[in-house]
């Protein structure tokens, strides 16, 4: 049984694996690290596979189909995203039109959310593979080989004499290190230098240590569709392991980025895979995801291992709305740990979003002090967006302020980020134009502009990441976001 994993066509470098799928304005590109972890196993269990990330190699429908005919696959693996649905089950039906035989089934954290509804959108799909879906398609890949029943494939839901017939949640993954390496289905499949994040040195490869994340902000996505909030890891030796794969394999690579929900969920951890670094004199530098009340003993150890930069979620300067979201971050945590994370020698990216159930004006500008107070190496500022299977979305949808039911509106016409939520005080057109003005008074701040002056002329890495990713975030911060007119529908909204 041949299994085609794809990432299918859509707008060139649409970052669909991100939290929030779009059209990034730092270039963002993520790679397709779940779809490639399935590909990995799938390999592993004997089954021939082909992976294909259309957004990432601008490649279209036609090269799907025609690389499609040459392997002639068995099963296809379609991967979506909230915003990108619609193209998604399109790109899913003709793939099902083009190949008859072939059993075809979506992926994702929409699609785990929503898996009727989507596979109502098209008779031409044969089903859904909810939540953590690894060994999902392995299983059905087997039944599919055997030519025998898939209806109680664990995880799966599939049309079923004009109804849903939904199988058995399946258990999270508990053996993560039975999963080989998603870097080597990288080497294999992927040219890593498409795939961007301005948090880490430029060329760089995402991996992960663990699945699952212990806390409950309302809006995250992924804990709340896929992965679950019970913590799983990786054993330290498989992660140093593939870090040692991916230095000696990858010519050039700058540096990793673990894209675990929260790599510092368990300080004893970061330390340990910290101290396996130095034990084996690995040197590369390395990034991660991070919560803002990690101790300055636990930094120190990771910069000395090579950590050079934390992804934060600050989120919001209201005391207020950070117990509204669950953050169970304080303000007096975030300065000190960003104080702590500057005496350690360890960059800062603050995530701040806007639009939170209670958001107010005021409650923006105490969010936008807070990002100057901090001062980050670098900050983005979000309209919040909320996908389906999330607290955040639930919460909207009941007080009726998601102004549109189109998920393609998740996204601008060009693919950037957008909101289509509503606050009692706020619209949609306020939290976007807001988080521009954020942005500009962040980064044209003189202090500022003399810090990454310096920073890109001292340091060749960082020169590197500053320009690579100046090249389309300058243009973006002069102009500002295109912000879609309001439906007619949220004439309440203006």
């Amino acid at each position: 049984m041949k299994v085609l994993l794809l990432n299918p066509p859509f707008l060139k470098n649409f970052s669909r694996s991100q939290r929030s799928p779009a059209v990034t304005k730092s270039g963002t590109l993520y790679f397709p690290m779940w779809l490639a972890s399935a590909a990995g196993l799938l390999e592993s269990r004997g089954f021939p596979v082909d992976l294909i990330d259309a957004p990432a190699d601008a490649h279209d429908l036609d090269y799907v189909f025609k690389r499609a005919r040459e392997f002639q696959p068995g099963l296809i693996v379609v991967d979506t995203s909230t915003p990108s649905i619609a193209n998604d089950v399109g790109v899913a039906a003709s793939l099902k039109n083009e190949f008859p035989d072939a059993f075809v089934v979506l992926v994702g954290t929409h699609v785990s959310a929503l898996p009727e509804e989507t596979l109502a959108m098209s008779d031409r799909v044969d089903a859904v593979a909810r939540g953590e879906y690894d060994e999902t398609v392995v299983e059905l890949a087997g039944a599919l080989e055997r030519k025998s029943e898939v209806r109680d494939v664990a995880g799966l839901t599939i049309r079923e004499n004009g109804t849903f017939h939904a199988a058995a949640s399946r258990p999270p993954i508990e053996d993560l290190d039975s999963i080989p390496f998603v870097s080597r289905t990288y080497g294999k499949f992927l040219r890593f230098g498409n795939y961007f994040n301005p948090n880490a040195l430029f060329p760089m490869v995402t991996i992960a240590t663990s699945r699952g994340c212990p806390f409950q902000c309302i809006f995250c996505v992924y804990p709340q569709t896929m992965m679950g909030h019970r913590v799983r890891l990786r054993s330290v030796a498989n992660v140093v392991d593939e870090m040692e794969y991916i230095v000696r394999e990858f010519p050039g690579v700058q540096s990793i980025f673990f894209e675990d929900d929260t790599f510092t969920a368990i300080r004893k951890r970061c330390a340990e895979i910290s101290g396996e670094i130095l034990r084996r004199g690995i040197r590369v530098s390395w990034s991660i995801n991070a919560r803002a009340d990690l101790d300055f003993e636990t930094m120190k150890i990771m910069k000395d291992a090579g950590c050079r930069c934390m992804c934060v979620g600050f989120e919001s300067g209201s005391p207020v709305l950070l117990e509204t979201i669950k953050k169970k971050v304080t303000i007096d945590k975030m300065l000190r740990f960003v104080e702590d994370a500057r005496k350690a020698g360890i960059l800062v990216h603050g995530c701040f979003i806007v639009g939170h159930p209670g958001e107010t004006r005021g409650t923006m500008e105490q969010t936008l002090e807070l990002s100057k107070r901090l001062n980050p190496d670098t900050v983005q500022f979000y309209p919040i967006m909320v996908y389906p299977g999330t607290e955040a979305y639930d919460w909207y949808k009941q007080r009726g302020l998601i102004i549109t039911d189109d998920f393609s509106r998740w996204i601008t016409p060009a693919g950037l980020h957008n909101t289509v939520v509503r606050t009692e005080e706020l619209s949609p057109e306020d939290l976007v134009r807001f988080c521009d003005r954020a942005r500009r008074e962040f980064y044209l701040r003189p202090r500022y502009l003399l810090y990454k002056m310096r920073q890109t002329l001292m340091d060749p890495a960082e020169r590197k990441r500053n320009l690579k990713s100046a090249r389309t975030f300058l243009k973006y911060l002069v102009r500002g976001s295109d912000v879609p007119a309001p439906d007619a529908a949220c004439k309440s909204c203006k």
